[in-house]
């Protein structure tokens, strides 16, 4: 029997990607960026919709290659959402691994993958086919109304490394307040009595659960708390010129405990600029273990690849069981210590 000619249904559904995408897209129409036009036009010649599409190099993103197309088709595409945040994308030496994580465990599995910068609420299902997308996994902190947007839709999604107060969904983290608290009580072992906590606990979940732990275990040792407000609020961008404003050399702490790696390179920089040594005048803890060449007394290795990878685990458990209780699952960090950037106290 004679094989009826392929649809732009057929390739919307394939992609995960709307009609409207597909079909201005195919005529070369404006309305569409160019990675999703690449994405289209691999998988229309993929799926035979060309009757010459030598013309057509590389593979398609959604890494389906191992499966037949019509098995591909029927499986289902998950939606891999990134937040319009400048730090938060596939080239972050945090998130980039995260996302390598979730995309080798899809393509293990036959998966289709479909990638996708956080666009405007109103524009989101525009471009995509929500009947097409069996889930979404989100990576870093995306927007509430993009989040409602898609639990009006009832799509299964994933969060990985965020939670949101309206918007109740499974997600995955590192377990962020046991590794914090292990850093704060290795410090207050080794004698430090005077501490700040550097980074905007607002920008992420993650940054606020290592702020608890700071807090938590201060208080627990019955150490009085200094914080000054604006390292823990102010944007990274802004950071340095609020840090030399508020910090005095003749009034430092013993240590700065940073929310991450990054901030604990820019707390590094800015002392610097002021002429404070590390670790000789005071100490720097950090977390995720993405520099090695800073002096961090502390920092704690996150497996990137495996919050990626849990989070399909999750994925797939969830569409199995859609009706289950929400869940949150914690992945245990390892600490690192690095005793030749502390200093001695007393």
């Amino acid at each position: 029997m004679m094989k009826t000619k392929v649809t732009i249904q057929e390739i919307a559904h394939y992609t995960g990607l709307s009609k409207f995408a597909v079909s201005r897209a195919l005529a070369g129409k404006s309305g569409v960026s160019d990675q999703t036009r690449d994405i289209i036009l691999k998988a229309a010649g993929k799926l035979g919709y060309f009757k010459d599409h030598s013309m057509l190099s590389g593979e398609l993103h959604t890494q389906g290659e191992a499966m037949e197309a019509k098995n591909t088709r029927n499986s289902g595409t998950i939606l891999i959402l990134f937040p319009n945040v400048r730090y938060q994308n596939q080239d972050s030496v945090y998130w980039g691994p995260v996302f390598n994580g979730i995309s080798s465990k899809l393509n293990q599995m036959g998966i289709n993958i479909l990638t996708l910068t956080e666009p405007s609420a109103d524009q989101l299902f525009t471009l995509l086919n929500p009947d097409a997308i069996r889930g979404i996994i989100t990576v870093g902190s995306i927007s509430t109304p993009i989040l409602l947007e898609i639990k009006r839709l009832g799509i299964p999604v994933v969060l990985v490394d965020h939670l949101d107060p309206v918007f109740h969904s499974d997600s995955i983290f590192t377990d962020n307040f046991a590794s914090m608290r292990e850093i704060m009580l290795y410090l207050l072992r080794k004698g430090y009595q005077s501490f700040q906590f550097v980074g905007n606990i607002s920008d992420a979940q993650s940054f606020y659960e290592r702020w608890i732990a700071y807090n938590a275990a201060l208080a627990g040792s019955e150490m009085a708390m200094c914080q000054i407000p604006e390292l823990t609020s102010q944007a990274l961008d802004d950071f340095r010129k609020t840090f030399t404003t508020v910090i005095q050399e003749d009034q430092l702490p013993d240590a700065f405990v940073c929310a991450n790696d990054f901030y604990a390179l820019y707390t590094i920089e800015a002392l610097e600029s002021m002429g404070i040594r590390v670790p000789d005048q005071c100490v720097v803890t950090g977390f995720d273990n993405v520099y090695d060449h800073l002096p961090l007394l502390a920092t704690v290795n996150v497996n990137k690849e495996l919050l990626g990878s849990r989070a399909v685990d999750q994925m797939l458990w969830r569409i199995a069981h859609p009706e289950s209780s929400v869940e949150k699952k914690l992945i245990l960090a390892n600490v690192i210590i690095r005793e030749q950037f502390g200093r001695h106290i007393g």
